[in-house]
């Protein structure tokens, strides 16, 4: 266990360093892959700053979050859920994001499911492709350092290339359009932690969608 005193340094480290730059470019790059105005749902949205974010560029867009933690302070409306079934029927979202947390998930796929089952035009993930050098470590290094502050659960589940493509076929989702290359990071961070180690992919259902690989 991590004392509370080590905890609030680790965090303060992370925020100052990783977390204002993360808000910016994660919205920046959410608003880019959404195609067209609507309603979303922000699955495992935590207190919802990128979501505000998202808003900010594409006002055009309305997010409400899902979470299975409720924080005491969050900025847009969340409601609980319990890690398995989106308590929201069939189609209530035209899209539905997922940052950063599928790898927090025994079973990807499966929430992958729910979100599909959701929306009505689309799913947008923000999450970790595990190829190239010690890309495993890397991860759980990145992992480690932004949420064992806050006592997030880490499972340490990255994909590789194939196994994003088995769950997006579970899902019934293709990948209409993706991006590798986030900015995440500045030098010298990026050499390391960058990589094409973060995508943010636009998922739509397989009917419609595009027919090229689901990731890279």
């Amino acid at each position: 266990m991590i004392a509370n005193s080590a905890k609030g340094l680790l965090n303060r480290v992370h925020d100052s360093v990783v977390f204002g730059r993360r808000v910016k470019v994660l919205s920046r790059a959410l608003a880019a892959a959404i195609p067209t105005r609507g309603t979303v749902l922000d699955l495992g949205c935590g207190d919802g700053q990128v979501a505000v974010g998202l808003m900010a560029l594409r006002p055009d867009l309305s997010v409400q979050g899902v979470d299975v933690l409720l924080r005491p302070v969050t900025h847009i409306p969340v409601t609980l859920y319990d890690g398995a079934s989106l308590p929201f029927a069939d189609d209530s979202f035209d899209y539905v994001t997922i940052v950063d947390v599928l790898h927090h998930t025994d079973d990807p796929a499966a929430v992958l499911v729910e979100a599909s089952r959701v929306a009505r035009r689309g799913v947008v993930i923000k999450d970790h492709l595990r190829e190239g050098l010690l890309a495993g470590p890397t991860l759980r290094l990145m992992d480690w350092v932004g949420n064992r502050g806050h006592d997030v659960r880490l499972p340490y589940n990255y994909l590789d290339r194939s196994q994003w493509a088995a769950a997006f076929d579970r899902a019934g989702l293709v990948r209409a359009s993706c991006a590798d290359t986030l900015g995440l990071y500045g030098a010298p961070l990026n050499w390391l932690f960058e990589r094409k180690l973060h995508f943010v992919a636009l998922l739509q259902p397989a009917e419609r969608g595009s027919l090229s690989p689901p990731v890279g």
